[in-house]
């Protein structure tokens, strides 16, 4: 940054308690001085202190010998120099349901008081005028529900009921714009009760999964290796290196109970698991007439194809890229989106929570879900599931994920060392879909050993679509830059599966260098660093092949239609303005390290780099480059209205904050 932009730590807070000069705007939103949010009593993790990286030298902003003295003495401190890495795994997490203590029964939201199934013994309230009572104040004079869609389900509990309340609280309709929106689905790919059940009774039909499991679960001819149940996922069977005896799948609790194994062994089971002999074939039972697609299964170039050759890929992101993000990065020129990292024992137990990562809005034309798991048989059950019940593109193998909890579990990256089970879920899967699958990998697991060249001819052969290659091993996490010449060789070994290049894209300078690698398009991820969570309208620059100086408005107006898309999203009462600001506070832990293109003193920002403390061109974008988490809470503030007296909210990442 330019000198006349520089500042300490202690001037740049100052500027920010002082609300900047006086007739500085927020954002356009005029809003009158909002009271300091109190200092938090508690100390969290070593994420409270300030990241040395972010601390300026003293002699760069002039001051006297004694400062210089004293700020040498700060950074021989050893506790100083260490950096907070890593996730919060302590952080305090409330329910946004215990912001609200005394709620209304959702069955006198929905006009039908009187079926209430619980009666007498129902926890919550059904009288409205004692809701009104004791509701919080509202947060606004417009409901982003009711003005776009012309009705809001919410009624009464809404936070911005003053909008569409009439006489004796009655929840005003605007006909005309309700009947727009009549028998238009919006939002795709929910959880039905009906599912639900199926799931959790064990009720749903795995059939084509079944079949290839039963091929894995037989020995190979040779009795050598493949005398190994290799279906099986429990992890005795897996850390066992001798023969084990050939258990049918049952003993995993989300398998069936295979039939006898008396069966002569194929030694191609592997290879063509969609071949069974007639006794295997005749055991299936069947309901319904007999078509040609239960007769003649699909070839590999009869299925969907995936055709995203040089378009923008929008990463999967885990906890910021939900639904209401993804619209923005929708509108600002992302061709392609995936939800969230879904784990698939949790969809196969039809969790609400997990199933919530698969939903799909009507403007993402081209979209994938993630899949992450650690064995054959519930990846495989998983893509048959998602196979038959939601609408998407394409589904993705999650073999790139650095953390331990999925590590250590067999999952993620430790795939790319698990080769016999990487081939089995790979196949598997390919089996059952019929739509392209797609698997993300990593150069490696150790900093200096690289594997992917070895293994990405290998994930063409078992039948994928497409390879997305992240250019740092496990051991480099988000840290280190990407290694793009490697990820080029990658590209010309995967020929002619296509491969998508991913890392350090903050510029449409880097993805005009990484598409000149030879790679078929370029996915724009998050983690830290991050590219779309830094700056959304990234997309926008490389597509219009410019450096954007968005101004602070801008800025915050992208903010504000994120809380319109939350709101719509997570509702408008209580609970979704609490999760609203949830995600949107751990969105700003990744904006605020944006520095505004007018500020740089060479173009463009380099993803690894963090800046000095600078006082930005007004004072909400001085606020917009705050690292503190008060900060972010008084920006959600300014949207989403004053947080509960209990709240409180600390980053995932521990590199993202300071207290």
């Amino acid at each position: 940054c330019p000198r006349r932009f520089l500042s300490s730590k202690e001037q740049f807070h100052a500027y920010l308690r002082a609300r900047g000069e006086p007739g500085s705007q927020t954002g356009g939103e005029g809003k009158e001085e909002e009271e300091d949010v109190e200092e938090k009593k508690e100390e969290i993790g070593s994420c409270q202190s300030e990241p040395p990286a972010k601390r300026v030298r003293s002699e760069d902003l002039g001051q006297d010998e004694e400062n210089r003295e004293d700020a040498g003495a700060e950074e021989k401190e050893p506790v100083e120099r260490k950096r907070a890495r890593g996730q919060n795994k302590s952080r305090p997490c409330m329910k946004p349901n215990r912001y609200e203590q005394s709620r209304l029964c959702p069955s006198v939201t929905q006009g039908c008081a009187e079926k209430c199934y619980f009666g007498a013994r129902c926890r919550f309230l059904h009288d409205i005028g004692e809701y009104m009572a004791v509701k919080p104040a509202d947060l606004g004079h417009s409901c982003v529900l009711f003005e776009t869609f012309g009705k809001c389900i919410y009624g009464v509990t809404c936070r911005f009921a003053q909008a569409h309340l009439g006489d004796g609280y009655e929840n005003i309709v605007n006909a005309d714009l309700a009947k727009q929106w009549e028998g238009k689905s919006l939002v795709r790919n929910n959880l039905s009760k009906d599912l639900q059940h199926q799931l959790r009774k064990r009720k749903f039909s795995f059939t084509k999964a079944d079949e290839y499991l039963r091929g894995l679960a037989k020995p190979h001819g040779d009795g050598g290796k493949g005398g190994k149940a290799t279906g099986l996922s429990t992890e005795e069977q897996e850390a066992s290196n001798g023969t084990t005896p050939q258990e049918g799948l049952g003993d995993s609790p989300e398998c069936p109970v295979l039939p006898e194994q008396g069966n002569d062994p194929k030694p191609d089971a592997l290879q063509s698991p969609g071949v069974t002999g007639d006794e295997e074939a005749s055991s299936i039972k069947t309901v319904g007439p007999v078509t040609d697609e239960d007769i003649i299964k699909l070839r590999s170039c009869e299925k969907k194809k995936l055709d995203i050759q040089g378009k923008l890929y929008l990463a999967p992101l885990t906890t910021c890229g939900n639904l209401p993000f993804r619209r923005i990065c929708k509108r600002f020129g992302a061709d392609v989106t995936c939800g969230e990292m879904a784990v698939c024992t949790n969809l196969l137990q039809g969790q609400s929570s997990e199933w919530a990562l698969l939903k799909r809005h009507h403007t993402e034309d081209i979209f994938g879900v993630q899949l992450e798991g650690a064995f054959p048989d519930t990846m495989t059950k998983c893509a048959e599931l998602l196979n038959q019940t939601i609408e998407v593109d394409f589904v993705d193998i999650n073999v790139g994920c650095p953390i331990d909890l999925v590590y250590k579990k067999g999952g993620g990256c430790a795939l790319m060392t698990r080769s016999n089970k990487f081939e089995q879920i790979v196949r598997g899967m390919n089996s059952v879909l019929d739509m392209p699958l797609t698997v993300k990998i990593r150069t490696g697991v150790q900093e200096k050993i690289n594997v992917a060249h070895k293994i990405i001819p290998k994930i063409r052969e078992w039948g994928a679509s497409m390879v997305t290659l992240h250019g740092r091993s496990r051991e480099q996490r988000y840290t280190r830059v990407a290694d793009w010449d490697y990820i080029a060789e990658c590209a010309k070994i995967a020929s002619p599966m296509p491969l998508f290049g991913n890392g350090d894209i903050l510029s449409y300078e880097d993805a005009n260098r990484a598409m000149q690698m030879g790679v078929s398009g370029i996915m724009i991820a998050r983690q830290v660093p991050v590219g779309a969570l830094i700056k959304p309208w990234l997309f926008t620059e490389i597509k219009e092949q410019r450096h954007w100086d968005i101004s602070s408005s801008e800025r915050f107006a992208i903010l504000k239609d994120f809380t319109n898309y939350g709101l719509e999203h997570w509702g408008s009462d209580t609970q979704g303005v609490e999760k609203t600001r949830k995600f949107l506070l751990e969105w700003l832990s990744f904006l605020c390290r944006y520095i505004p293109v007018g500020l740089l003193e060479h173009l463009p920002q380099k993803i690894n780099e963090r800046p000095p403390y600078y006082v930005g061109r007004d004072y909400l974008e001085t606020l917009m480059a705050s690292q503190n988490v008060d900060d972010w809470i008084k920006i959600s503030e300014l949207l989403l209205g004053p947080v509960p007296t209990s709240f409180t909210f600390l980053p995932k990442h521990k590199a993202n904050s300071y207290r």
